[in-house]
């Protein structure tokens, strides 16, 4: 048996059900282990919460990079979210081009609803480009597309819109896109696969409560499954069922606004992989 590493680079939010707090114990429920780079520590996340507190880890990232190349130390695939700064950007790249040996996954985790989050701005954006132009895979939902292939962000669309996207991604130099939140129904999403120039599309049911932090489940999800020799297609759709059943069991808790209830669904994504 292949024992894969997969090191994820973004932030802890110590409280709130996101970035690293998510992505370690998904990767590790996928029967993979995770290797972790904190691009930062909060207390907790900033959707909601006040007052909390920041540690930025940037000038940290250099050092573990070069203890790393020291140490012969190398990722079968490395997958980032967060990143709270184009410096941070750069040095990821750098962390790719020194450590990487496989599949490089890039979760552009910077907008929602048509908007960027407030600590980003368009140089942001154009740096994210860079890091997406390296990328074997690149997970956006479709504000963040629109961002990064400058088009306008619209709320309804159809699949003309959508190969605008795609095309606009795949010109920036990733090689294939998991485009998530697609909606061509009412009632309905889905995730489209454009892998090597091929569509495909996963459509399930639209459930009307949303969560913090689904975004990272997700790309956690399907990074996990990609490495456990799933296609991307099928990586896709395990991750899609997972976060809906994440989703579903959240709607059932008093008062769990602040993220999705991730941890009771572990066994369904389990179950999926084949264990």
């Amino acid at each position: 048996m292949l024992y894969k590493r997969i090191l994820t680079i973004q932030d802890i939010s110590c409280v709130g059900q996101c970035s690293l707090t998510v992505a370690l114990p998904v990767i590790s429920a996928c029967g993979i282990e995770a290797a972790v780079l904190p691009s930062a520590v909060l207390s907790t996340h900033t959707a909601g919460f006040t007052g909390f507190t920041v540690r930025d880890l940037t000038e940290d990232m250099p050092g573990i990079c070069d203890h790393w190349v020291k140490e012969g130390i190398t990722f079968d695939a490395i997958y980032t979210g967060y990143l709270g700064s184009a410096q941070q950007i750069d040095y990821v790249a750098r962390i790719f081009a020194e450590t990487g040996k496989g599949v490089t996954i890039v979760d552009p985790a910077m907008a929602d609803n048509g908007k960027l989050y407030p600590a980003f701005d368009q140089n942001y954006v154009q740096c994210m480009k860079t890091l997406v132009a390296k990328a074997d895979f690149v997970v956006p939902n479709i504000t963040e597309a629109a961002y990064l292939t400058d088009l306008p962000y619209q709320e309804e669309y159809d699949r003309d819109y959508i190969q605008k996207i795609l095309d606009g991604l795949t010109a920036l130099g990733c090689k294939n896109v998991i485009l998530t939140g697609v909606s061509y129904a009412p009632g309905k999403t889905g995730v489209v696969v454009w892998e090597k120039g091929s569509y495909a599309y996963y459509e399930h049911e639209k459930l009307p409560n949303s969560c913090h932090g689904t975004g990272d489940i997700y790309a956690s999800a399907f990074t996990g499954a990609l490495m456990r020799g799933k296609t991307a297609y099928d990586a896709a759709v395990i991750a899609a069922d997972f976060v809906l059943e994440c989703i579903r069991i959240t709607a059932k808790l008093d008062n769990h606004w602040y993220g999705a209830a991730f941890e009771p669904a572990l066994p369904q994504l389990i179950r999926a992989l084949g264990e």
